[in-house]
């Protein structure tokens, strides 16, 4: 089926990864779609695909070329050179005026453990990690009117190919543990369900702070345990349980004031069920 093309120019950087991927797979068909990759022959015949280094190449520069209309940061590496380019970005987007979508996470709120939190909560993190992406949030916020940036915290990410359901495979093939945490609470989501909701937003050109985890919260070490059952591997999971605290903690991020509509939603049983044929 032929689809008519937006005018939007998308570049998304990453798009060789397993986030940035599910999102050009998404995007292509409806807008001139762009991506960024690091390593990898399948890629380079592709014109849509761009040879891209973190370390060594100049994200400003490659903007400039390029000239796109929505850049979307799906980008991993060093968190020295991820915050630079960051900062680049939104030099270039002050002066381009092109939007800038953000993938941070549910850990900028990993310090925070009593409630689940919402949009416009403070953020504060104990991790190395969640203070990068509080940094790289921070650097759109200031800098940025809100109508040119979106920022899209997302929870544990699983789905047909996600490293996180091979990590429980393998472990459950080779009869290791599996780590569980049975006193975090969570919400959870797929590739699918999250490029479904970000193409969405993309068209209706929403901005600001968005929290696409599912509907319901469910503890850590019972939802692995309702995957290890969905895989059906007839083999027997040992579990590794990890008490980082006596009582129960959250690390989950609900819509309240960004909420979409109710046919994007996801429960976790959605999560597992999106999850089969691995």
């Amino acid at each position: 089926m032929a689809y008519k093309k937006s005018k939007d120019k998308i570049l998304i950087l990453g798009a060789s990864g397993f986030l940035g991927g599910a999102l050009y797979k998404e995007l292509y068909r409806y807008y001139d779609t762009y991506g960024t990759y690091h390593t990898g022959r399948i890629y380079s015949d592709n014109r849509h695909f761009i040879k891209y280094s973190l370390e060594q190449d100049d994200i400003f520069e490659l903007l400039k070329a390029l000239k796109p209309s929505v850049v979307i940061s799906a980008l991993r590496g060093s968190f020295e050179d991820q915050l630079e380019a960051h900062q680049l970005m939104v030099e270039y987007a002050a002066a381009s005026g092109c939007r800038l979508v953000f993938i941070s996470s549910a850990n900028v709120f990993d310090a925070f453990s009593h409630y689940p939190s919402y949009e416009n909560d403070k953020t504060l993190s104990e991790s190395i990690y969640g203070k990068l992406k509080i940094r790289c949030e921070t650097a759109l916020m200031r800098n940025l009117p809100e109508k040119q940036y979106t920022i899209i915290r997302l929870p544990m990410v699983f789905g047909m190919q996600s490293p996180r359901l091979r990590e429980i495979k393998t472990a459950l093939l080779l009869d290791e543990p599996i780590e569980v945490f049975p006193h975090l609470i969570i919400n959870t989501t797929t590739q699918a369900k999250f490029s479904q909701q970000l193409h969405y937003i993309i068209n209706r050109k929403l901005s600001g702070i968005f929290h696409l985890g599912s509907k319901d919260l469910i503890h850590h070490k019972e939802f692995v345990h309702e995957l290890v059952t969905m895989l059906d591997l007839k083999r027997k999971p040992v579990y590794k349980n990890v008490y980082t605290s006596n009582f129960d903690r959250y690390l989950a991020v609900l819509p309240r004031d960004n909420a979409l509509p109710k046919h994007l939603a996801i429960t976790n049983e959605e999560v597992v069920a999106g999850s089969k044929n691995l």
